[in-house]
């Protein structure tokens, strides 16, 4: 029997980000403009570090090069998932990932980036950029080309509890007034199409990836619609969101008690609301909001109690 593995997020600091993740997590943040916290990470641009255990002090990257029989010897060259929050205090660039194979050979072997966003919160008018209206290629190039950004470009309006599935090749962007928990291929790939004629501090405008961009973007774009699924486990909830290549990601609201069985090679948990406690093996793991885990393949049946809002998700 392991222990889960509660872990020490890492915050990266962007552009359109503010304080949301200090305000709601009570997290300690690097300054008001911190945009992600990469809360399960083993990309080695931001690598979470486990709190707790015998392995407290070791990374997710380390833990997967060398103790890959915690990850149910899961066979993949890094660890496969990504689990942020992000606070968009300001509109994000439009922008669009590339597939796995298109990745490998134009950005040094990196994963594609497929994502999924569940929306914790939002502005009462907040909205996201999902899709475009071009049908060919050659429209959407003219439109890109002429700037015609409000005829491209698709607007979605957004409630807390929503859920996005983000393929790759799916043009997107969080709008000011967003905070989400994303779960994505770990990569940290991302070409930007449109970036509002934003200048940084010195003056300057970020990078535009348009090439890139216009090969990677499905055209026309695709419908991603998901269907979730409600199963009541003991006192909880389970929300199934998407069972999809890369994962699936589930919801549970836990009101008392519920039983469960790790029978998967891992399993990540975000909780974004409440506390409660994990039971497993006559031991007792306390979490809260904040807190992220992961339960490791041997982990077994456990049981969970308290009052908290989990996303939980696996390979």
């Amino acid at each position: 029997m392991k222990e889960p593995l509660f872990l020490e997020p890492v915050f990266q600091e962007r552009i359109w980000g503010g304080t949301a993740l200090r305000d709601v997590f009570d997290y300690s943040i690097p300054s008001d403009h911190t945009g992600e916290c990469w809360a399960i990470s083993g990309h080695p641009n931001g690598q979470s570090t486990v709190k707790n255990g015998e392995y407290a002090g070791r990374t997710i990257g380390e833990l997967w090069e060398n103790n890959r029989e915690l990850f149910g010897n899961y066979s993949s060259p890094v660890f496969p998932l990504l689990t942020k929050i992000l606070d968009a205090n300001a509109d994000l660039s439009v922008q669009v990932h590339p597939n796995d194979s298109y990745a490998k050979e134009h950005e040094n072997g990196e994963l594609g980036k497929t994502e999924c966003w569940y929306i914790i919160d939002c502005d009462e008018d907040a909205e996201l950029i999902f899709g475009h209206t071009a049908q060919t290629k050659e429209e959407f190039v003219e439109r890109v080309e002429k700037g015609e950004w409000n005829e491209l470009l698709r607007r979605v309006s957004v409630k807390p509890g929503d859920f996005f599935y983000v393929p790759s090749g799916t043009i997107h962007a969080l709008c000011k007034g967003t905070l989400i928990l994303e779960t994505q291929q770990s990569s940290d790939t991302t070409y930007r199409v449109y970036d509002y004629d934003r200048k940084d501090a010195e003056g300057n405008t970020r990078e535009l990836h348009i090439d890139k961009s216009i090969a990677v973007t499905a055209i026309p774009h695709q419908s991603t619609r998901v269907e979730p699924s409600v199963k009541k486990q003991g006192e909880a909830e389970v929300t199934k969101f998407v069972e999809a290549e890369y994962f699936t990601v589930y919801k549970w609201n836990i009101n008392g008690k519920a039983s469960f069985a790790q029978d998967k090679p891992f399993l990540l948990g975000s909780v974004l609301n409440g506390s409660g406690v994990l039971k497993a093996d006559g031991k007792e793991y306390a979490f809260t909001r904040g807190d992220h885990f992961i339960l490791p393949s041997d982990f077994g049946e456990y049981e969970v109690e308290g009052q908290a809002e989990l996303i939980v998700s696996h390979v």
